[in-house]
């Protein structure tokens, strides 16, 4: 057995259409659309009868997705977008930027806000988490040099 990529990382949103907006502004790509329900679906996640909205985002390099989902049936039943930093479990998708500053001016206007301060770590690297749509936590950093 060999591990060959890691296709996609997954986020259940309430507001797809906002979280789409933030995400292609970061500069992420909307791949497609799609509605997912049916028997099989169920099957897979153990949810049994499910209708789902999902949205495939792409980075720029066509290397990485993160699949939005929005699920109609059945309801969501539990809630980790605000959860600190130092929860258990899923916490962040990291991005690398061109410049910290300027993305993270421009994802203000998208309501996006510093969780602490950018900081710099040696001479690699600025980093800061921010909280985007619905409070998801992403961490953004900076190569140097």
């Amino acid at each position: 057995m060999a591990l060959k990529r890691m296709d996609n990382v997954g986020i259940v949103v309430e507001d797809l259409e906002t979280t789409i907006d933030f995400f292609s502004e970061l500069g992420l790509e909307l791949e497609g659309r799609a509605n997912v329900e049916g028997e099989w679906a169920g099957r897979v996640t153990g949810l049994g009868d499910q209708r789902v909205e999902i949205a495939m985002m792409r980075t720029p390099d066509g290397h990485s997705r993160l699949e939005l989902s929005r699920f109609l049936r059945p309801t969501v039943v539990s809630d980790h977008r605000n959860a600190p930093v130092n929860s258990l479990g899923y916490l962040r998708a990291m991005f690398t930027v061109d410049d910290i500053d300027e993305t993270l001016e421009k994802l203000h206007t998208r309501g996006a806000q510093l969780v602490g301060e950018v900081v710099q770590y040696k001479d690699v690297y600025r980093l800061c988490y921010i909280r985007g749509p619905e409070g998801l936590l992403i961490g953004l950093a900076q190569e140097l040099g």
